[in-house]
């Protein structure tokens, strides 16, 4: 018996279904699937396996962490040459990993994924960080932690990271009543889902600043499977999907928005749209502005 193969939305679903078993690079390089429909991820993996691969040779069966570290960070960044894209940062290529494999160039957090899975591929303890603003790479040491930005190379210092951090940190400090969140709390690693999230949610401003509805679609369908309670991004999927004239998909999405956000602030608004569609209209996707992908 033969079975049709996973169109891509589905291979994706099965692939953020658990949190215990979500395996973040393949799931993260599955997302260029959108624009490129028979990329075979298996392909891609086998490539950064074979990086992975010709690094763990030069080591030492020996070889201390802090060697391992130094190591890593030489052939990623000086010979493999990997670092942020300048240039064009907001390509949204860079959020495409085949692609940024091939070229060497993208953004904090594909740059990290690569960087964290070569890590522990060779042995390192490594987690990204979604730290505000810019995404980040810990690793843990015996003599403590190093904080590395992947989009350069750069181990940040303790200064660093806390000057970096000021003006988010004033932010919650004026939500919380002039509480100060302490630097560790930014720290934290971040989540396999989480990265993914952060991953669709900078492909999802890059393709909204640009007027890509048809792209917006595809990642917004993406992120309510990562994301299945985050109510809003049902919203923002019912908007995607009206401008298409799905209005479905819109319907059940908006519906179930405004069940579990009654008393959001825009829930008059969005109960006029559901009814509009209702009798067949559509809504066109509100345009925001344009954050810095990250």
């Amino acid at each position: 018996m033969q079975f049709e193969p996973l169109t891509p939305l589905a291979y994706f679903s099965a692939l953020v279904a658990e949190d215990s078993s979500l395996p973040l690079l393949e799931a993260a390089i599955s997302v260029a699937q959108d624009d490129d429909p028979g990329l075979d991820v298996q392909a891609v993996l086998a490539q950064v396996d074979a990086l992975a691969h010709a690094l763990g040779r030069r080591l030492p069966a020996d070889a201390a962490p802090l060697q391992r570290l130094r190591l890593l960070n030489h052939f990623f960044f000086e010979e493999l040459g990997f670092s942020g894209n300048v240039n064009d940062y907001y390509d949204r290529r860079n959020s495409d990993l085949p692609h940024v494999l091939s070229t060497r160039r993208g953004i904090p957090i594909t740059l990290a994924l690569l960087y964290v899975e070569l890590a522990t591929q060779i042995g390192l303890k490594a987690n990204g960080i979604s730290f505000p603003g810019h995404f980040l790479v810990k690793l843990a040491l015996p003599r403590g932690e190093v904080v590395v930005d992947p989009f350069n190379g750069h181990s940040l210092s303790r200064e660093q990271l806390e000057e970096r951090l000021a003006p988010y940190r004033q932010h919650h400090a004026a939500m919380l009543g002039g509480v100060e969140l302490p630097l560790a709390l930014f720290l934290q690693p971040a989540a396999p889902r989480d990265c993914l999230a952060r991953l669709l949610r900078n492909l999802k401003e890059i393709h909204r600043s640009a007027g890509d509805h048809v792209r917006l679609l595809s990642v917004q369908r993406r992120l309510v499977l990562v994301l299945p309670q985050a109510w809003e991004e049902q919203r923002d999927l019912a908007l995607a999907c009206a401008h298409h004239g799905g209005l479905d998909e819109a319907r059940t999405a908006m519906s179930l928005y405004l069940e579990h956000r009654p008393d959001a602030e825009d829930s008059e608004a969005m109960r006029r749209s559901l009814a509009q569609w209702a009798q067949s209209g559509a809504l066109e996707t509100p345009r925001r502005g344009r954050p810095r992908p990250n």
